[in-house]
């Protein structure tokens, strides 16, 4: 075995951004979406309801949560206090984990709103954060059909909230904005009722702004009604959960869907590793010399000695070993040869 330092311009750090499917399918786009009646009536599916890609429950995509400052869309928890129930605990809840202050409101745009829709992404879908201009998200409704991306290709600075970066969602697909009519303002949000919601890539999870879908197709909404919605009198007694997964469904049905794509960084340390001429051309092997005499054995051993490079150690100051490499083959070393090897290490 053979020690040599490793200089400064032997190191070298490289960052590549690697992106695939968000979706458990492998498809970057999601048609099909089931929800299963034991958890829907189980005690979670006040809080929130989970969408599978098949009719098997063990492949949750995503969740739908509403929150609702005052409480509306479920049943308090106790009759005599007004106010508390699942979507108040809800919106208390992100408002906590998005915006860290329980006296700030969400704002989508321009509108400020004391509710919203929340879909976090299935933990397991992504690594590190949502590919940013990837999401196509198709909602329909009784006022008609609408697709909401993120404007990341449109912002010169971010925005940043306790849970990371902010995007705004507007009206199109992939990133791009769609061709804008009177239905919307110039930065693609509803005519009036703000931005569609938020994007937070860094938290795997959608932001959706209730006022601005339960609009009609003329202000730039799908006419989108529960319990508890603020539009008209005439709101269904439709959980707001149930609400939106039928909005989101039907555009499944209807061979849209729900786009979106995951993106991670993989940080590679490279390390070159350069045996000089002079260097690494005999070997500590105890078949090299003599057991008795400490003599080389071979006269070759002196005059032409030939190893062959097969593993590289990479080694601190207190000679503690950190990584092995190994190389594809054995690599032939004598005096008219130098190499360089190239260690590189993921993480």
């Amino acid at each position: 075995m053979s020690f040599k330092r490793l200089e400064a311009d032997d190191f070298l750090v490289s960052s590549d951004a690697i992106s695939a499917t968000a979706w458990t399918t492998n498809s970057p786009t999601l048609t099909a979406f089931y929800t299963s009646s034991v958890q829907a009536n189980d005690s979670s599916g006040d809080y929130y309801l989970n969408v599978y890609s098949t009719t098997a429950t063990s492949s949750i995509q995503f969740a739908i949560a509403y929150g609702n400052e005052a409480g509306s869309g479920s049943a308090n928890y106790n009759n005599a206090v007004n106010g508390k129930s699942p979507t108040g605990t809800i919106f208390g809840q992100w408002q906590d984990l998005v915006i860290g202050d329980e006296n700030t409101n969400f704002i989508f745009g321009t509108i400020t709103s004391s509710q919203f829709f929340a879909l976090p992404i299935e933990r397991q879908c992504y690594k590190e954060s949502l590919f940013l201009g990837s999401l196509t998200l198709n909602l329909t409704g009784s006022s008609g059909s609408i697709q909401l991306t993120d404007n990341s290709n449109y912002v010169s600075s971010v925005q940043f909230c306790e849970a990371g970066r902010i995007f705004q969602l507007i009206t199109g697909s992939a990133g791009s904005r769609a061709t804008l009519t009177s239905r919307n303002t110039s930065q693609g949000y509803s005519a009036n009722s703000g931005s569609y919601g938020w994007l937070l890539p860094d938290i795997g999870t959608i932001i959706l702004n209730p006022l601005a879908l339960a609009d009609f197709a003329v202000s730039g909404g799908i006419g989108l009604q529960y319990s508890g919605s603020t539009t008209a009198s005439a709101a269904p007694n439709v959980s707001p959960n149930i609400a939106l997964f039928n909005a989101i469904s039907a555009s499944g049905a209807a061979g849209n869907g729900f786009t979106l794509n995951s993106q991670e960084t993989i940080t590679s340390d490279y390390v070159f590793v350069r045996p000089r001429s002079s260097e690494f051309n005999y070997s500590e092997n105890p078949s090299f010399i003599s057991g008795s005499t400490g003599e080389v054995l071979y006269s070759q051993f002196i005059t032409n000695p030939q190893v062959y490079i097969t593993t590289i150690g990479l080694y601190n100051d207190s000679n503690e070993l950190l990584a092995v490499a190994k190389l594809s083959r054995p690599l032939l070393k004598d005096f008219t040869k130098e190499a360089l090897v190239r260690v590189k290490l993921d993480f």
